[in-house]
């Protein structure tokens, strides 16, 4: 009784039904500003939205890629602000030639993600050592991994290109 006096000198209601009993109240009871000190609203505002040219890997199959609501079929590159399709068949057509449209673009890419398909496939080192030499660090993964990693570093605001094999797998 001492407790529904002291509430309501405070301008709250005194607590009825499970909450008075001591018991946690039901599923069916929902929670008001009054019910839960905890509770506050929360504010989201967005400092910067997103920009519409950046590219975004959505998805891929055995038979190519979805990138930012685009469907390109077998092997791409993925470019800052273009998307072109890859003359590569496989990982061991990768080659200072086929990696000469990352060399170059302008503004120079920092990372060149490399995705061999359904397994991470060793490339030549003097191909590697070509890209390092032109100031472009190379990551060579599986191509799900490698989609993850461009998507990542997209988003970090890295300067990314993406050279991209269809898994066989599916």
């Amino acid at each position: 009784m001492a407790a529904s006096v002291a509430l309501r000198q405070l301008g709250r209601a005194a607590p009825r039904g499970a909450a008075a009993a001591g018991r946690a109240p039901s599923r069916a009871h929902r929670l008001t500003p009054a019910d839960d000190e905890l509770y506050q609203r929360t504010r989201v505002t967005v400092l910067e939205p997103e920009s519409p040219n950046t590219m975004f890997i959505e998805g891929y199959t055995s038979r190519g890629f979805a990138v930012s609501g685009s469907l390109v079929v077998g092997p791409c590159a993925i470019l800052p602000r273009a998307i072109l399709q890859w003359n590569v068949g496989s990982y061991r057509d990768i080659s200072q030639e086929s990696l000469s449209l990352f060399r170059l673009l302008e503004p120079r890419i920092e990372i060149l993600v490399l995705g061999t398909g359904d397994r991470v496939e060793r490339l030549h080192p003097a191909v590697l050592k070509r890209m390092r030499e032109c100031g472009i660090a190379v990551e060579v993964q599986d191509t799900a991994n490698a989609c993850a990693t461009f998507n990542f570093l997209t988003n970090e605001k890295r300067i990314t290109a993406a050279g991209l094999i269809p898994p066989r797998g599916g």
